[in-house]
């Protein structure tokens, strides 16, 4: 009888411990149950809103719900990334963001309003998308050794393009000054606006993601010499790295993935990762997002931490070395 009434008592006691665990487990096993936001940190029509809206499509068949897609640019995806870490952590606010918001930023801005390491709930890692060194077609430069030569001989002469300071077509572009230890003379733009004076030839060279020069490459009116990435894009198999250029290390990739509010239950985490990474393997998305300039991932909740970890200190480097900053 004794026996009986200590199990009782150790029973009881268990419960408080195993309430908040079993609530968890009901929520991760109905959820969804309404709507999901996918937050979009950057402007309609761009890589990140590419790659979420057909990510989100399929997301939307697969629980039954809607997935819908909204973009809060501004700030180099500060905004948006703000907007989703200050939000309920319920699953049901996701943000679809890039290394910009989710790395480099870190370094880039003095005053962030949030810290990726602490503030966010990795899911899983959507794609790498490497950065096309490019050129007009009427160019001289046929190699990245011609932009090189030309750039030791008249120091500053050449100009380069980017979507903004501190972007990733921005970073390219110094990291090649540094290991190139060249001068080039780098001018911003507003997003795509670089792409027409490259076209026109009032710049030298442009790094630009692939899918925002996909179709002028198919087209042929830009010329590709190399990507940034450490292997060579599924989307452009012939175009060959800047390592086999002949910068070993160079890696100035822009990746896009999905996050969470860091108190975002870690089974409705690990369920979202699984059914986001199983839609970036279907082979029709899987086959657009190649075709578009992605090359697909889908990682674990932990591999995507570990990745971001490496990849803060990684762009911090770059950052400093180039001088870059928007405050």
């Amino acid at each position: 009888m004794l026996l009986r009434r200590r199990r009782l008592l150790l029973s009881a006691s268990a419960l408080p411990l195993a309430a908040p665990l079993l609530a968890t487990s009901a929520r991760a096993a109905t959820w969804p149950d309404r709507p999901v936001r996918l937050i979009v940190s950057f402007t309609a029509g761009g890589t990140t809103d590419i790659i979420a809206r057909l990510v989100g499509a399929h997301l939307s068949e697969r629980w039954g719900q809607p997935v819908v897609v909204e973009n809060r640019a501004g700030a180099g995806g500060n905004i948006g990334t703000e907007y989703v870490v200050r939000s309920p952590a319920d699953g049901y606010t996701l943000l679809v963001g890039s290394n910009g918001p989710l790395a480099v930023n870190t370094s880039l801005y003095h005053n962030l309003p949030y810290d990726t390491r602490k503030d966010v709930a990795p899911i899983t890692l959507l794609a790498d998308v490497p950065n096309a060194l490019v050129v007009p077609p009427t160019s001289p430069f046929r190699s990245v050794a011609d932009i090189v030569e030309k750039a030791q001989r008249q120091p500053g002469a050449l100009s380069y393009g980017s979507t903004g300071i501190g972007t990733a077509s921005h970073l390219a572009g110094a990291l090649l000054d540094q290991m190139a230890e060249i001068q080039t003379t780098h001018v911003p733009y507003r997003g795509a606006l670089a792409l027409n004076d490259l076209l026109s030839r009032r710049l030298d060279f442009m790094f630009a993601t692939i899918p925002s020069v996909m179709e002028q490459l198919r087209s042929g009116t830009l010329r590709a010499l190399a990507v940034s990435s450490v292997a060579r894009s599924r989307s452009l198999p012939n175009v060959p790295t800047m390592i086999e250029a002949g910068y070993p290390g160079f890696n100035a990739s822009a990746w896009f993935g999905m996050v969470a509010p860091a108190a975002t239950p870690p089974e409705i985490v690990a369920k979202i990762a699984a059914d986001t990474a199983a839609a970036v393997r279907v082979p029709a998305i899987e086959r657009q997002m190649i075709e578009q300039g992605a090359d697909p991932v889908g990682n674990s909740p932990a591999e995507f931490k570990a990745y971001i970890a490496a990849e803060v200190p990684r762009w911090a480097e770059i950052v400093r070395k180039s001088g870059a900053t928007v405050e």
